[in-house]
């Protein structure tokens, strides 16, 4: 097995994410935090970034949903923060 760049690429993608789970099941942050859904949204892209090169349908359909669900996490962040004024 070769392990490439993109590989360590993907690796650090699949840590964020769980990084970011465990710290939420232990309460570390909410789901609804800004690091939570950044941490998320981070780690599918560079999981994304590896898929181009060693592309595997299902982990694309699921890391490509993950980061849209990021990024809706991201712009209701944002927008509270603005109604918070």
């Amino acid at each position: 097995m070769n392990y490439n760049w993109y590989d360590f690429i993907g690796n650090v993608g699949v840590f964020l994410i769980l990084l970011s789970y465990l710290l939420l099941q232990i309460n570390k942050i909410k789901n609804n935090s800004l690091f939570y859904n950044l941490t998320n949204g981070l780690g599918a892209a560079l999981i994304l970034v590896s898929l181009y090169f060693e592309f595997n349908l299902s982990a694309f359909i699921i890391e490509s949903f993950w980061l849209a669900f990021s990024l809706i996490g991201i712009v209701k962040y944002f927008k509270s923060q603005k109604q918070r004024g």
